[in-house]
């Protein structure tokens, strides 16, 4: 999958570390993971981000930038960002904008496209930012609310791409 495929020219609120406003083009690194979030209860999405924020300065240390994308309102990403204190950007995608971007998976058909929380199921996005051109690099399609990429597997990823 390349870039050609996508747009990665949103710009979303965001309500944690970095800028108020952020889209790819504004990311200070050479790799950003984005992680498409079911929405605000879920539970698995809850325990990702915390897992994510423990390793996170393993991400950093690679030049990597993880975004979450929780397609909700501010005012509750906000709320997750008061919970978790995360050091890395959360932005609130309440059209779920950049899940349709990307063709994040959902459940139940048109039954689940209405509703996130039956429907949306969590997406990994991989994009190299060192080149002119952004370049999706690897996607993790989730089929279920707990199929996630493990940690360990995506700063891999990273270390090859970076070799």
């Amino acid at each position: 999958m390349s870039a050609s495929t996508h747009t990665l020219d949103f710009e979303l609120p965001n309500v944690a570390a970095g800028p108020d406003v952020l889209s790819p083009a504004t990311v200070d690194a050479d790799f950003l993971l984005l992680l498409l979030q079911r929405d605000y209860y879920c539970k698995v999405c809850r325990r990702q981000v915390q897992s994510m924020k423990r390793r996170y300065d393993e991400f950093e240390s690679r030049d990597a930038e993880v975004v979450s994308v929780l397609p909700d309102p501010p005012e509750r990403a906000e709320k997750w960002q008061r919970s978790y204190d995360l050091p890395f950007p959360l932005l609130a995608d309440p059209g779920a904008d950049v899940g349709d971007e990307f063709d994040q998976p959902t459940r139940f058909g048109a039954l689940g496209k209405l509703h996130d929380m039956v429907g949306r199921m969590p997406e990994a996005v991989l994009v190299d930012l060192r080149g002119d051109d952004p370049d999706v690099t690897y996607t993790h399609r989730g089929s279920s609310p707990s199929d996630r990429p493990e940690i360990d597997d995506l700063l891999k990823r990273i270390d090859r791409l970076a070799s």
